[in-house]
């Protein structure tokens, strides 16, 4: 039996990353992650054991990342506007960081292999992001709002700018680029829509 050489299967992540980023699941195969990592198909199969294995794998991972991340320096006891800031900036910096990995984790997340990926989401993540939104709402910081409708106002904005910012572009085709003072103004705006 073939052993596993781990720069080999880091090699082998990063092409499928790219190679689903760029073809979707559709042109996706692994006899092209094969061509294009230079490597047979047999040895894929020492990685992963079919294409579903390989992309449920490879976005549990980035969605573990993502989720790790989000939570750096942050605490579901921080005020509302501290705690929702940390969250905007743990989130951007991942974004900014790791643009092929949040694509990639985009496509897969609403593929048929989402519900797998994000079942595997740590209960520790769930259980400290709804903490703070009922600390917030306790304290009078937020108001009391569904947490789908908060969701979408809270980091709706965010996204929608790290988009135009991974497109290079805003609407209507104007060129485009995130900057702090832009995260800064949606961010004072999502403050006052969702206090009490």
């Amino acid at each position: 039996m073939r052993t596993r050489n781990t720069d080999k299967q880091q090699l082998v992540k990063e092409k499928a990353i790219a190679l689903i980023v760029k073809l979707g699941f559709q042109g996706f195969s692994m006899n092209k992650l094969a061509m294009e990592s230079r490597i047979s198909v047999a040895t894929l199969y020492i990685y992963y054991k079919d294409k579903d294995d390989l992309i449920k794998k490879i976005g549990s991972e980035i969605g573990n990342n993502f989720f790790c991340e989000t939570l750096k320096d942050f605490s579901p006891e921080m005020t509302f506007r501290d705690g929702l800031r940390q969250q905007w900036r743990n989130r951007s910096r991942f974004a900014l960081e790791f643009p092929s990995e949040v694509a990639c984790f985009e496509i897969i997340r609403h593929s048929a292999h989402g519900e797998f990926i994000m079942s595997g989401i740590s209960a520790n993540f769930k259980e400290v992001m709804g903490a703070f939104f009922h600390n917030a709402i306790a304290r009078k910081e937020l108001m009391p709002i569904t947490l789908e409708v908060f969701w979408s106002i809270a980091y709706g904005p965010l996204y929608t700018l790290l988009r135009f910012n991974a497109e290079g572009k805003s609407m209507g085709g104007k060129p485009f680029e995130l900057t702090e003072a832009l995260i800064d103004e949606a961010f004072e705006l999502v403050i006052k829509a969702l206090k009490p």
